[in-house]
């Protein structure tokens, strides 16, 4: 099958590649590019362990093709902490309060749970669970994840008081 050129940027990286006009987000992501963070759970955009930031929109990358990313912003879990390794506070609240077991859907979680921050920085219980419903966890019954999240959006909310201060 013929290749067609994509061009995206991923993690603040520019990328230009050739891909089959059916190749997956997913699978150009971790195939290609070897950004594995993102995981194949369900194909059928049900598990949400696929979740990357498109845009400003937290998608799953198992329902769009890799060339309707054309010119998109992407976020995968892999562009969270920062270039010295430190991690974002998201991953360190996850880490902090036990928001994972397993970890298969922690980097779409995380991705979701970032994107949920960015629309609401100060979340109730109630608006976490439902903003991260579409992602499904086998192993915690959420009770940390959500504790997690909202760890998240006070370190979150702490660091940016600090950056307007100086």
């Amino acid at each position: 099958m013929k290749k067609s050129p994509v061009s995206m940027t991923i993690n603040g990286q520019p990328v230009e590649e050739l891909v089959e006009p059916r190749t997956l987000l997913i699978h150009f992501l971790r195939e290609q590019l070897n950004l594995t963070g993102a995981h194949i759970g369900c194909e059928t955009s049900h598990c949400g362990a696929c979740t990357i930031d498109l845009d400003g929109k937290s998608v799953k990358s198992c329902t769009i093709f890799t060339l309707q990313a054309e010119g998109a912003h992407i976020r995968t879990i892999e562009g969270m902490a920062a270039a010295d390794g430190t991690l974002h506070a998201l991953q360190e609240a996850f880490r902090e309060k036990h928001g994972l077991q397993c970890g298969y859907c922690t980097p779409g979680m995380i991705l979701r749970a970032w994107r949920l921050l960015q629309e609401n920085p100060d979340p109730t219980d109630a608006e976490i669970r439902f903003g991260i419903a579409g992602n499904l966890c086998r192993c915690t019954g959420y009770q940390n994840i959500v504790a997690a999240i909202k760890h998240a959006a006070i370190l979150m909310a702490g660091a940016q008081q600090k950056e307007a201060a100086e």
